[in-house]
Formats: C-alpha cells, sequence, structure tokens
C-alpha cells in the first residue's frame, strides 16, 4: 500500500509490538525506514531484515533512555490495552507514558505517534458528536490515563517543542463485531494511512485526530484535523445490515449501550471497599 509520497526514516521506534495493534503495523511499518526498532515486555517474533527487537518495561527510565537512542520517530503504541485496576495501569500507562517522553526529549526525537483511545471521551452520548477539542470525558481507569497521554504530548510541545499526534484510536479490528463498532471501526489499512499521515505531516503541533474509518455514522468530526493528511478509505457498511439484524434496538437506559465507551463504562470497581 505504500504511497509514492510516503516517507522515508532511518529508524523508527514502535513500542507495544507484541501487542495486538503492533502485530498489525509491524510488518506494515518497515516500508517506511531502513530499521524499525520494536519493543515490548513480552515475547516477540525474532528480528528480521531491517529490524531491531529489545524487550524494555516502560516504567523504567533507564530502559526507555537507551530504547530511544539513534531514532527518528516513536509510535507509542506501549501499555495495557485493556481495562485494569488503577495500580496497574499507572506504572505502564502513565510513568511508561513520562519516561516515553522524557527520553525522547533526553535523545531529540522531534516527532511522536501516540496510541491514544476513543475511551478518553467514553462517557460521551452516541448521540453526539465530538472534535478533537472536545473536553475528556473517561470512562475507565485506561481513559484516564490516555488523557493523561494527550496532556503529556501537550505539555512536551508547550514546554520543550516535541511534536506528537494524539489518535483518538476507535474500534480497530479485522470487521465491526456489534452495532456500536459500526461507527467507531477504523480498518487496518487505514490505521496504516493515519499512521503515516501523522509521521509524514510537515507541522502538527500537538494534534489529536480520531481514529476512524469512512463510517456511514460516526461520532467524531475530524475536518479540523485535515492538516495532517489522513483520508480514511474504509467505510463499516457493508456489515451494517447484519449487526443491525443482531442488535435491531438500542436499550438509551443501558450506559454500556448509550455511551460512546461500549462496555468500558461499566467495568469495576476493582477495589474493594474498607470494612
Amino acid at each position: 500500500m505504500t504511497p509514492l509520497s510516503a516517507p522515508r526514516f532511518k529508524r523508527l521506534l514502535l513500542t507495544g509490538a507484541a501487542g495486538n495493534l503492533g502485530r498489525v503495523l509491524r510488518p506494515r511499518m518497515k516500508r517506511y525506514c531502513d530499521v524499525l526498532r520494536l519493543s515490548d515486555i513480552a515475547p516477540m517474533d525474532p528480528a528480521g531484515a531491517g529490524e531491531e527487537v529489545v524487550q524494555a518495561p516502560l516504567q523504567d527510565l533507564a530502559a526507555m533512555q537507551a530504547l530511544l537512542k539513534d531514532v527518528d520517530g516513536v509510535l507509542h503504541f506501549g501499555g495495557v490495552s485493556v481495562e485494569k485496576p488503577f495500580d496497574v495501569v499507572l506504572p505502564a500507562n502513565i510513568v511508561g507514558a513520562y519516561n516515553v517522553y522524557e527520553a525522547a526529549r533526553q535523545r531529540g526525537v522531534k516527532r511522536i505517534v501516540f496510541a491514544s483511545s476513543h475511551h478518553v471521551i467514553g462517557f460521551y452520548s452516541q448521540g453526539e458528536t465530538l472534535t478533537p477539542q472536545s473536553a475528556p470525558r473517561p470512562d475507565s481507569y485506561y481513559g484516564l490515563s490516555k488523557a493523561f497521554g494527550e496532556n503529556l504530548a501537550q505539555f512536551y510541545f508547550d514546554r520543550y517543542g516535541m511534536e506528537t499526534v494524539s489518535l483518538r484510536i476507535g474500534s480497530s479490528w479485522p470487521m465491526p463485531a456489534d452495532r456500536r463498532m459500526l461507527s467507531s471501526w477504523l480498518s487496518y489499512d487505514d490505521l496504516e494511512r493515519l499512521v503515516v499521515a501523522a509521521l509524514s505531516a510537515p507541522i502538527v503541533g500537538h494534534s489529536v485526530i480520531y481514529g476512524v474509518s469512512d463510517n456511514r455514522s460516526t461520532w467524531w468530526d475530524n475536518s479540523m484535523s485535515r492538516h495532517i493528511g489522513f483520508r480514511p478509505e474504509d467505510s463499516s457498511e457493508r456489515w451494517r445490515a447484519e449487526l443491525e439484524a443482531v442488535q435491531p434496538y438500542v436499550d438509551p437506559s443501558r450506559p454500556e449501550l448509550r455511551c460512546q465507551g461500549g462496555q468500558f463504562v461499566t467495568q469495576g470497581p476493582f477495589e474493594k471497599a474498607p470494612e
């Protein structure tokens, strides 16, 4: 799918390379760089041609300082990717995000693509249309950590001039799994288009972009974010009849059906109340 005008980097870093989207991006992003450095704490496939594989915990600043050496750009997809208790989310998603940004600052990295999430705004109703400037309403500890990451990106741009595109990724799977995902679905090809646009746009400052395909229905308006050049080409429409037949009625009294974040809005609490 590599476009003729695609950027070319000497070395890109992909954190979270063993995760769902990391495994999707690994073979795709190799087309845009001489060397793709891959990192996770989980086991990964051995390094192939033009690859470097490094197991490193995000919560270890020294490990991040080593990981960011000689890197031109970062795709930060690492961390806990589902709802967990706060003490599980904290080390990788909050401390780890700081470590990545601080190590990137120390190493002179100029551009980060941060995998944020639509769970940053998950408590908004599906009856609302949001822009990238809509105030966060996290639906979970996971969503809260991604809101922190977006604020961290803004701070590092304002203080140090380090540019970030924060991607509020919707539901990126081979196909939408339910009626809610007809509006939030992001194809893998559009994910690649989005990441490449975020890396290659000449000036981004700190931009927040919704990661969503060109679906007929959506809750997110990216029209004020066209400066990065992202043009989705896929749509969830071909699955609409099938998924609406399975779920013909949406009960607005159920928050997991009413809210944009789906089941994340009802998960927990994880901690026991004191006796």
